[in-house]
């Protein structure tokens, strides 16, 4: 006999802080902001959501283009090749340590 809930076992369990990473990543994605349209073809396919809308104050500009989040990438790279096949290739991938050089800040 199955309980009431029994189908519900293959769903994991909620972490209890989302967008946390497990490990540092090894690369990091990095938008160039002149080459981006603001399309938003890669925000669908971010496995972890770490991608948005530059604030359109910053630019002044109708369809502004898009950050990322450096604190919750995971560097898996989808993004970039989302970015070359469908759009702009305005999304780079850096080795986590030139990025730490470039951009002065500290991934963990």
């Amino acid at each position: 006999m199955t309980k009431k809930y029994d189908y519900l076992k293959g769903i994991p369990e909620l972490p209890e802080k989302p967008n946390i990473k497990k490990k540092r990543p090894k690369l990091m994605a990095v938008v160039d902001e002149d080459n981006c349209t603001g399309c938003s073809a890669c925000v669908p396919f971010c496995p972890v959501d770490c991608i948005e809308p530059v604030p359109k104050e910053k630019y002044n500009m109708p369809i502004p283009p898009v950050q990322v989040r450096f604190d919750e990438c995971i560097g898996c790279q989808v993004c970039a090749r989302v970015c070359t096949k469908l759009t702009w290739d305005a999304i780079r991938m850096l080795p986590i340590d030139v990025f730490e050089e470039r951009y002065m800040m500290k991934i963990s």
